[in-house]
């Protein structure tokens, strides 16, 4: 798997800092305890508490590698660098629905940010794609599963 860059604003830096932190401090000794306690129980071959235990140790080692992945691969989206301009990476987009005439705002952020019920759109996504590089009275057509979404751009903010 190539690695490649991942874009977060210094809050989102944070979060995955902070899950990071806990995933390994806290969770890991968690989890190693209730392996221990599985074992006082004896035969591991029928023991279905170690065996839970072990796969939730496993997952938690993988979601670990993920962390480390990002922070290895961050790109920090310094505010000063958006411009309100052009959409990119870390831009505040006001759009309006053209067929719906319904007006919607996103922040295009990261895929490891991203986050729909917070407004935050990831600059992969098929709407964060689309918005990357355009301007303010631009509409964009936008491909989605269920066909094309028009959207204009209304505003442009850090």
């Amino acid at each position: 798997m190539t690695e490649r860059d991942v874009f977060l604003t210094p809050e989102g830096l944070k979060k995955v800092e902070l899950e990071l932190e806990e995933a390994k401090i806290v969770k890991r000794k968690e989890i190693a305890e209730r392996i221990k306690q599985a074992l006082d129980f004896g035969d591991i071959s029928e023991n279905s508490e170690y065996d839970q235990a072990k796969n939730e140790q496993a997952k938690l080692e993988e979601r670990i590698a993920k962390l480390e992945s990002i922070l290895r691969n961050a790109k920090l989206i310094d505010e000063d660098d958006i411009t309100t301009d052009i959409v990119g990476v870390g831009s505040k987009v006001s759009v309006l629905d053209v067929e719906y005439e319904e007006e919607m705002e996103y922040t295009i952020v990261g895929s490891a940010e991203a986050n729909p019920y917070e407004g935050k759109i990831s600059n992969e996504s098929p709407v964060g794609k689309a918005l990357l590089g355009s301007k303010a009275g631009d509409v964009i057509d936008v491909s989605v599963p269920d066909g094309v979404l028009k959207y204009k751009v209304i505003k442009i903010a850090r």
